[in-house]
């Protein structure tokens, strides 16, 4: 009981004791441990704490029994360990870092978020729609959405086109005979910028499953070294997939791509809802 007691007396103590700031920091801290933890569990940071957690184990119980030599060994790994994880951990931190300008750019682009959302509702609509016909005939495509990393060391690879993307222009380019099939398009900010883009090798191109061909291993790639959403379809089964943050998911259709684009480019719904009043203006008015 006396020790309840006590327990008690220093939380009232502590909680008597806290000012507004001390609120912040602790707000602060946990925002900051929730990150933490969800990037763990998302990359392979969460093997890396497993084997930080036995290293510590076994390099305290070699100072406990006195192991001169293992104590040595150990000490020596440890002071190298920070430029190791650095390196093998490499793509992880970026993407970490990346998601932090992400949120950044978010802030800051608030403003913009309004005409931003109408051009991007247009141009998802279009290549949903390209997508659609491009799968019905199983003909191969590879489009690249541009979100907060530049793309430029891609986009000097292709051919400039900076216009706006339609469903005709889309097939058209990727049309088996055409010189700009072989490739990637890439859009930014609701512009088709660039064709017959070459994209970034996978990392571990041998762990990829053998079935999946060059535009789906460029997809994961591409998604891999950047926050950029990838559309793919396969030009052998016609399945459209998407590629994210080095994983690929397929088995899309056009009503079900349509929702997971908006979602990842982050259109606002009440943006969308306008435009689609002003499309019905516009047809009544020519009506």
């Amino acid at each position: 009981m006396e020790f309840i007691k006590d327990f008690l007396d220093i939380i009232s103590n502590v909680a008597i004791s806290m000012t507004f700031r001390d609120i912040i920091d602790i707000m602060l801290l946990t925002v900051v441990i929730y990150i933490l933890i969800t990037f763990m569990r998302e990359t392979r940071a969460g093997q890396l704490i497993k084997g930080i957690f036995l290293y510590l184990v076994v390099f305290f119980a070699c100072q406990q029994f006195e192991l001169r030599a293992m104590t040595y060994i150990l000490e020596s790994a440890l002071s190298v360990g920070l430029i190791t994880i650095v390196i093998v951990f490499q793509p992880e931190l970026r993407r970490a870092l990346e998601r932090f300008g992400r949120v950044s750019s978010n802030v800051l682009a608030f403003g913009e978020n309004s005409e931003r959302s109408t051009i991007w509702h247009i141009a998802i609509n279009e290549i949903t729609d390209a997508c659609e016909s491009l799968s019905e005939t199983s003909t191969g495509a590879l489009i690249v959405l541009e979100r907060t990393t530049r793309l430029g060391e891609q986009i000097e690879t292709g051919t400039m086109m900076n216009a706006k993307p339609s469903s005709e222009l889309l097939c058209n380019i990727f049309y088996p005979k055409t010189p700009l099939h072989d490739g990637a398009v890439i859009v930014r900010d609701g512009m088709l910028l660039a064709a017959a883009c070459y994209l970034p090798k996978p990392q571990k191109e041998e762990l990829i499953n053998k079935q999946l061909g060059s535009r789906h291993r460029a997809a994961i790639g591409m998604s891999e070294n950047s926050d950029a959403v990838i559309i793919v379809v396969s030009e052998e089964t016609g399945v459209i997939s998407i590629a994210e943050n080095g994983e690929l998911t397929r088995g899309f259709d056009k009503e079900s791509l349509r929702k997971t684009l908006r979602e990842k480019i982050q259109i606002d719904q009440s943006e969308t809802k306008k435009s689609k009043k002003r499309l019905k203006s516009d047809k009544n008015t020519k009506d």
